[in-house]
This record gives C-alpha cells, structure tokens and sequence, in this order.
C-alpha cells in the first residue's frame, strides 16, 4: 500500500479509467505522485485555487515499471515520451534519433498497470529536445533532469489499477502560495541549466550522434 496525491482544480473521489489527455508522458492515465508539495503544486494555476486528492493503492497483484531502475536508462524514458508528447523534431537529425530510440530503446509501457518516472514539466521536456536535437549531451541530460526538484510520478494505467486506488481526502492548495513555487522551480531549473549545463561541455561527452552512429544499444556501459 503506498500513498499517492493528485493535484487538480476538483476533487476527484474516483478517478475514471479511459478518461485524460492522451497527449501526457506515457499517455493516457491518472497522473500522481508521492510528494503531496508537488501535487499542490500541480493543482494550481495563475487564476484559481486547486486541492491535492489523497489516495491509497493498494500494490498487490499489480504490474509495475519502475523507469528509474538499473535495468533502464534515460533514453528508455525519453523512448516513452517520444511516443506520447507533441515533440519539435525540425532537423533531419532529431527525426534519425527519434527513429533510433523507438527501435533500439522503446518499452512496451502501456502492458504494466502502473508506471513509475520523471515527470516532464515544461523546462525538462525542453531539456529533452535539446538532446535529441543534439545541442547537449547524454551527461547533461542527465544532470538536467536532477535540477529543480523535479520529482517523480506515478500514473495509473490499466483498470485494474483504477479498482485498486480509494480517496482518503484532500488538501486545498491557494494560488496565492503554490502558483509562485511552481514558478520558482520551474525559473530555478531553467536558472541552473543555463548556468551550469547547456555550455559546459566535457571532453568524452556523448551526444545523440555519436549514439547513432556507434549504434549504442541499451547496454552499453557508456549510457550507466
């Protein structure tokens, strides 16, 4: 049993499987997470109030893919969020990658009742095509992803994981107080990248075209 929280501008006793916007990280689903900071957070917008949804699932019986495990690196993630976000692939170079990652690191995501990983806010979903449009590094990425307290989520995606989620409360979250955290993170992500990431390159670096052209596969020791 774990406790999740889901920020929104309703109460939502119980989340409806099928419904959502298809166009989220790993698509259709109920999009959660752990830190109840962070769903405030997400709950709120310039103009209105929201609340942070409390639940409780229940784990047993149920299949999970965990992105942030070994067995998994960033580009596993990005595979996924390639296949479900709207993503600028202007060159000819970020349709290769694209095209590279589905074949050699895509995941079959949508066969596991819940998913576990980054959550692409917008400053880290630009982060991600940068990478892909091969203006930094695999390294960068990286350590771009670990700015600002990004955080994780946990998103419900089959039935049967809907049948196993119950609403215990709720916290109410003002404008007022988490609107401008949101927008401090988010500054403080874009802050750090700039200043410490973008054009810091590193002799060694690897960038998506020397993935593509050494055929870099999943386990090569370089993407640990």
């Amino acid at each position: 049993m774990i406790k999740l929280y889901h920020g929104s501008v309703n109460i939502i006793e119980q989340p409806v499987f099928g419904q959502g916007k298809i166009y989220n990280d790993y698509g259709l689903g109920f999009y959660c997470t752990e830190d109840i900071d962070m769903a405030k957070e997400w709950a709120v917008n310039e103009t209105q109030d929201g609340y942070a949804n409390c639940y409780e699932l229940e784990l047993k019986d149920l299949s999970i893919l965990d992105l942030n495990e070994d067995s998994y690196t960033i580009l596993h993630w990005l595979s996924v969020l390639l296949a479900n976000r709207r993503f600028d692939a202007p060159s000819a170079l970020a349709l290769e990658a694209k095209e590279y990652l589905f074949e050699h690191f895509s995941v079959d995501y949508e066969a596991y009742d819940l998913i576990k990983g980054y959550r692409a806010d917008d400053s880290y979903f630009s982060f991600a095509q940068d990478f892909v449009n091969g203006t930094i590094s695999y390294r960068q990425l990286g350590n771009a992803m670990r700015l600002g307290r990004l955080g994780q989520q946990v998103v419900l995606k089959s039935e049967k994981a809907f049948e196993s989620i119950s609403h215990t409360g709720y916290e109410v979250a003002t404008k007022e107080e988490w609107y401008i955290r949101k927008v401090n993170r988010d500054k403080k992500a874009r802050r750090e990248y700039f200043d410490n990431e973008k054009n810091k390159r590193m002799k060694g670096d690897i960038y998506i075209t020397h993935i593509l052209d050494e055929e870099m596969m999943a386990d090569d020791p370089r993407l640990r």
